[in-house]
């Protein structure tokens, strides 16, 4: 607005030449260039329709230009047109679009990287308002006075917008830089002892120093080939990460279940039923006890529900062999 004034001041010494055609006042304007002419404002506005008047308002604002100021305008121009009433008036609107964000996230992406950031972090802006251009306007953008602080992960910059229509803008950001990572994490929830399949799985993108002693648990699956094939020791709840520690070999031997006992010497085998007293994988060792007897005896596990007793083994008390199968070796 003061633009216009200024203008309408500058233009005093001007001589006034009425046009052969009365002027009429437009209705609204939608400015497509920085500056307000005379034409702007007026139709038939006659020799000085090409004026200058001054700025117009910036992209996505609009200039309210009212009765008094136009009567000014149209004696100053010679402009042959005169208020019809105090309430004439005339706005001018000037569009504009708004700076992508992501152009900004990855104005500020790259400076970081040069300023030592991991190349995958993730940029917190808080109170960000994008700054608005002109509609054919095509911003450059820089990043000026980058200060970064990587123990913290925090950052301060100066955002520059250059474009071919306007002065420099500058608008200064500040923020958080959180480094991220890709992990596998359960697709749905998941119960205890499940043994983990492929189709369990979906990759995350996660905050990496999220990752640190989950829990007080250690370290978390990264990759899907650490966790396929293991038994949960715990539930496991959709989209959080897998701590290590609760994973092992599937239990193919469970506490209480009645197992198959062999004990193979020279030139026999012998098999008898037991009942588990503690849960196993493969491979595992566990204790058996012999139903009849009550003894007790350390037994390898070697597939579901069937173990392995060593001959040098010995039983925590005598195991009785009724009900026994003997093979001949």
């Amino acid at each position: 607005m003061r633009a216009l004034y200024v203008m309408v001041l500058l233009a005093g010494s001007l001589p006034i030449t009425l046009a052969g055609q009365a002027a009429s006042l437009r209705s609204a304007v939608t400015l497509e260039h920085p500056m307000v002419r005379v034409a702007d404002l007026f139709d038939d506005a006659g020799p000085a329709a090409s004026r200058v008047l001054g700025a117009g308002p910036q992209p996505g604002a609009r200039l309210v230009v009212e009765a008094a100021q136009l009567s000014a305008i149209a004696r100053q121009f010679g402009v042959d047109w005169r208020a019809a009433s105090p309430a004439d008036r005339i706005v001018i609107d000037r569009p504009g679009h708004l700076v992508a964000r992501d152009d900004v996230l990855a104005a500020l992406r790259t400076a970081l990287s040069s300023a030592g950031a991991p190349a995958a972090v993730d940029i917190d802006l808080p109170g960000f308002e994008s700054p608005v251009v002109s509609l054919e306007a095509q911003p450059r953008l820089s990043i000026e006075q980058l200060e970064y602080d990587s123990a913290g992960e925090r950052f301060a910059a100066t955002l520059s917008i250059a474009t071919t229509d306007m002065p420099v803008m500058r608008m200064r950001l500040a923020g958080r830089a959180q480094e991220m990572t890709e992990i596998a994490v359960p697709a749905q929830r998941l119960a205890a002892g499940r043994v983990i399949a492929a189709s369990d799985l979906q990759v995350a993108r996660v905050r990496a120093a999220s990752l640190t002693g989950i829990a007080g648990r250690g370290e978390v699956v990264r990759d899907a080939s650490q966790a396929i094939g293991l038994a949960l020791h715990r539930m496991a709840q959709a989209g959080q990460p897998l701590p290590l520690a609760e994973l092992g070999p599937p239990m193919v031997v469970q506490k209480g279940a009645r197992v198959t006992m062999r004990l193979q010497t020279a030139g026999l085998l012998l098999s008898t039923i037991g009942i588990a007293t503690e849960s196993g994988a493969m491979g595992q060792r566990i204790s058996v006890m012999n139903p009849i007897s009550r003894a007790l005896v350390d037994a390898e596990i070697l597939g579901p529900d069937l173990v392995r007793v060593s001959p040098n083994s010995a039983p925590h008390a005598e195991p009785s062999f009724v009900n026994t199968q003997v093979t001949l070796r």
